[in-house]
């Protein structure tokens, strides 16, 4: 059974920094890409940052490049988003996900929500002073 469970999430200053980390079980990372998405009240899954399979490709989001980072340790089954100089902005609930088919191992079409099939249950990130 695939399982992704979220992780890390809590409350930071502005300007602070997070990790927040996704364990992933019934199936092995490394042959799949990851993505995170973040969802605030009343509006749709934002998509944040993907790494895909095995070649080192990595996509971030306008909001999200320069600050985050995503990486894996396919080891450990487990992708983490690195989250440095938070906004208030950054405020929401984030989640990873994956997916079957063609192209499990990519990260075509990431921003895109209905683009992915297994997603975890989220960890709320509040930005505040």
């Amino acid at each position: 059974q695939i399982q992704l469970v979220e992780s890390g999430g809590g409350l930071v200053q502005p300007g602070g920094s997070l990790r927040l980390s996704c364990a992933a079980s019934g199936f092995a990372l490394e042959r799949y890409a990851i993505t995170w998405f973040r969802q605030v009240p009343g509006k749709g899954r934002e998509g944040v940052s993907c790494s895909a399979r095995d070649d080192g490709i990595t996509q971030y989001a306008d909001s999200a490049k320069g600050r985050f980072t995503i990486s894996r340790d396919n080891g450990r089954n487990t992708a983490y988003l690195q989250m440095d100089s938070l906004k208030p902005e950054d405020t929401a609930v984030y989640y990873c996900a994956t997916r079957y088919g063609m192209e499990a191992g990519t990260c075509h079409e990431y921003l895109n929500a209905n683009a992915w099939d297994y997603w975890g249950k989220g960890t709320l990130v509040t930005v505040s002073s």
